[in-house]
Order: structure tokens, then sequence, then C-alpha cells
């Protein structure tokens, strides 16, 4: 098991992956680092080999299933994530680490935007997505993480041996920091100076398409964590527009004693019908939620016993 490692997915990053791959083993030198290669066209994995990196291939593309075989073939006691766009600072590297590994914080986030991000970042739509994103989550799930899409982060390996990876792409991060927030993990945030890609290097990251994908996956999680408040606002969405619909025909009935808008009160009458669904819909998904994470409580434990011992060097 490796003390830290470092992992970098990449997909066409030869400009940059040398310069990457031995600013990071300076800064940890105890740590190896594994550089995964995501059907890249040009020499990022030659490259990355030369800097001293272990390189190894994900031919399922997208960001999502690169993270995922990382995460299911490399055991760490402490996991650095960081992108191959030498975007991220290895200065902050070993601070993250040491919270981590000293201060058992199972996710540490390199927190870009209160710093130099919108200075340094061109892209006025992606400033507009980033900030979006983060109010989004912090609001919808009551949590205080500072940048949402960030692929600077470190791990435990309790997050990592747990973390269900159900996204393909970019949205990953996202998915990151809702499964640490809804499932009380320990949280840490540490802010890094965050510098533009470097000219020739071009970022795969489409600003409309993944962001639309960012946004879906955010209604999705929100579905999946939190049952009885999505389904619960929609029950009380159909709900208002039953007893809108209701109240002309009432009022009607109270001047005249005769019902003369049938179809209005029929449509008000399955309108309710589908609020009272919506709302036994949450309840039942709550108490499976809940149960849900009772038995990740148990798998935690499970993990946790796992680490230690490989920690002693017993199968």
């Amino acid at each position: 098991m490796d003390r830290i490692a470092v992992l970098i997915p990449c997909y066409n990053e030869a400009r940059t992956i040398e310069k990457v791959v031995r600013d990071f083993s300076a800064v940890l030198p105890e740590a190896t680092v594994y550089v995964y290669d995501n059907n890249s066209t040009d020499h990022t994995a030659e490259i990355a080999a030369r800097a001293g990196a272990v390189v190894r291939h994900e031919y399922k593309q997208g960001k999502g299933n690169v993270i995922r075989r990382m995460f299911r073939e490399i055991d760490a006691e402490c996991y650095l994530m960081v992108d191959g766009d030498d975007t991220y600072p290895a200065a902050s590297a070993r601070e993250m680490a040491d919270l981590v590994l000293e201060k058992h914080a199972d996710m540490v986030v390199g927190d870009r935007l209160s710093s130099t991000y919108f200075e340094e970042n061109k892209r006025p739509f992606h400033n507009l997505g980033n900030s979006l994103v983060r109010s989004s989550i912090n609001l919808l799930f009551h949590s205080e993480i500072k940048d949402i899409m960030t692929g600077y982060r470190a791990f435990s390996y309790l997050f990592v041996k747990t973390f269900p990876v159900l996204s393909k792409g970019f949205e990953i991060e996202t998915e990151m920091t809702i499964h640490a927030v809804d499932k009380n993990m320990y949280v840490e945030n540490v802010v890094i100076e965050y510098k533009d890609r470097p000219e020739g290097s071009e970022s795969k990251l489409n600003t409309y398409s993944d962001g639309m994908k960012v946004l879906l996956t955010i209604v999705r999680l929100f579905r999946n964590y939190k049952p009885m408040d999505f389904f619960g606002a929609g029950s009380l969405v159909l709900l208002l527009v039953s007893l809108t619909l209701f109240a002309p025909v009432l009022a009607d009935y109270m001047a005249t004693g005769l019902v003369a808008r049938f179809p209005t009160l029929i449509v008000s009458g399955f309108v309710m019908i589908a609020s009272l669904l919506s709302l036994f819909c949450g309840l039942i998904l709550d108490t499976l939620k809940e149960k849900n994470n009772q038995d990740f409580e148990f798998c935690l434990q499970q993990t946790q016993d796992a680490f230690q011992r490989k920690e002693r060097g017993e199968k």
C-alpha cells in the first residue's frame, strides 16, 4: 500500500504532463505518481513514463471512467488527485495530504474560487457556471463547500473505497462533493493559487454540454439523496395548482349551488391525486434512504477493518 498516491487522469496533455509529474514528485518525494492515460492521441503516456510516473490506461472515454479505474486499482493511505494541465500548484499538495494523514479528513477540496480563479480563467461562462453550481449545491444540501468543480482534491482510503462512481465525465467532481456532504464525511477546504492553462494547452471541458450534464447531475443527486425534499416540493406545487383550479369551482357552487365547471373539477381532482402520490413517493424513498445510510455506515466499518489489515500487512 502506498503512503500517498498522486492520481493524474490525462487526455492529450503532452504539453504539460512532464512538469506536473516532476513538480508533484519533488513536493511529495515519498508519493507514487500514477498517470492514467485516457486514449490520448499525442505522446502523453510516453512523456509521463520518462518523467517517472507509473503509467496505466483506461480505454473507456471520460474522466469519470478514469477515476473509477484509479479508485479500484490503487490502495493508498492518502490519494491526491490533480489534473495534468498544470493549472493547480504542487506547493499545496503537502498541506492537503497532511489533512488526510494527520487530521483524518475524508476529502480535501482545493479551493480555486476563493483566490485567483476568476482573474486567471478567461472563459466567463465557466466562471458563471462554477458560481451557479457552488450556490446550488450549498443551498440544496446545506453545505459550505467552497469549490464544487475543482479537479484538485485529496481523499482518504475510506472515501475512495466506499464512493460509488456513477458519472462518466466531468460531472464526477459534483458527484464526489454531494456524496461526501450527504454521508456526513469530514471535508476540508484549502485555498490554492489557480493559474490558467499555458499557451498551446486546450481544455477538454465543453462549457455548454458539460455544464448541462453537471446541472442534470445536481437534479438527479438531489432526487436520490434528498427524496423527501424533491418529491415534497413537487407535491406542494401540484397541491397549489389543484387548489387554484378548485377555488373558482367552489366559489360558483357556494353562490349558486351548482357545479358548472365539471372539466375543471375533474382536472383539479387528478392533480390532487398526483400531489398525494408525489408525497407518498417521497415518504417511501426517504425510508429507503435511511436504510441505505445505515448500510453505508456498516460498509464504512468493514472498509476501516480492511484498511487496518492492509496496514499490518495481513490479507
